[in-house]
């Protein structure tokens, strides 16, 4: 009887153990599935900005010359360009 109940408490052990050791990786797995999921919302929130600059690109010409002005440094015909220039920044010529 006594070898019963020995086998019984170490086999009761051996499967507490195995619980344990799985509720902890169930616990790191939501960790990684909620993780994930805040990831997939930014990339979400990114792919809806780029398709809406994509529709817009698409539908009219103010978006585009607004990026060749910001991007390309383009001007209108017959607009003036004025390049501020900070003197700290300049190099001195030799």
């Amino acid at each position: 009887m006594r070898v019963v109940l020995i086998i019984l408490f170490v086999l009761l052990v051996v499967f507490q153990f195995r619980l344990w050791r799985e509720v902890s990786e169930v616990r790191d797995l939501r960790g990684m599935v909620e993780q994930q999921l805040e990831e997939n919302e930014g990339l979400r929130q990114r792919n809806e900005a780029l398709a809406a600059e994509v529709e817009d690109l698409r539908e009219g010409l103010a978006a585009i010359e607004e990026r060749a002005r910001s991007e390309l440094g383009l001007i209108r015909e017959g607009e003036e360009f004025f390049l501020i220039v900070d003197p700290e920044q300049v190099e001195p010529e030799p």
